[in-house]
């Protein structure tokens, strides 16, 4: 088990930015691919951004292109998602998981309380 806290969600007009975190207290998020994801109302959850920790390499879903950044800060044992140009369709709980790097539909796993993230004018 690989617990993390997600923060920095809120409500943002269409067109706005958000910047979420990705923490964890018990082991060093920088020896782990972390994975950020989400899930809307009546949606499959699904992977949105993922940094590699072999080389920092980051793939990120096609929807969210040229609009979200994932970053890492390792002096603040963190993950960073930066959300910029949001839209509507973003609203979603966000979710950060260690040691999956996937996009796309996820299915089961254990997962964390998440961060909500509304985009509404």
């Amino acid at each position: 088990q690989l617990p993390v806290v997600e923060s920095g969600g809120g409500l943002v007009q269409p067109g706005g930015s958000l910047r979420l975190s990705c923490t964890a207290s018990a082991f060093t998020l920088s020896l782990y691919d972390i994975g950020w994801f989400r899930q809307a109302p009546g949606k499959e959850r699904e992977g949105v951004s993922c940094i590699r920790t072999t080389d920092d390499n980051t793939i990120n879903a096609d929807s969210v292109k040229g609009r979200f950044t994932i970053s890492r800060d390792n002096a603040k044992n963190t993950v960073y998602l930066e959300m910029n140009s949001l839209k509507p369709e973003d609203t979603a709980i966000y979710y950060c998981k260690p040691r999956l790097c996937a996009l796309g539909p996820i299915k089961g796993g254990d997962w964390g309380q998440g961060t909500q993230v509304t985009v509404s004018s």
